[in-house]
């Protein structure tokens, strides 16, 4: 049950990785784009911060803190 438990964590954890990643490049592009007068999508992704790229973050930290918590957890319950 663990096992399969931390299978589903880490693969959230690495759609919400490429997720948080290909949000800071669109950033970055976007922030490039405004700066030069070139319409790159910043104002989409300033739309989308609040309802997606910060849950991402917020979830992202929140996965990364239960992985290490339940395998602490587990070398205290299995001292092996």
């Amino acid at each position: 049950m663990k096992e399969q438990i931390l299978l589903w964590l880490n693969r959230l954890l690495v759609a919400d990785v490429f997720l948080v990643i290909f949000g800071f490049i669109w950033f970055a592009i976007a922030v490039i784009g405004r700066y030069l007068d070139i319409p790159l999508g910043w104002e989409l992704w300033y739309r989308l911060w609040q309802p997606l790229f910060n849950p991402a973050i917020g979830i992202l930290f929140l996965a990364a803190i239960a992985t290490w918590a339940i395998n602490k957890i587990s070398q205290k319950l299995d001292p092996n």
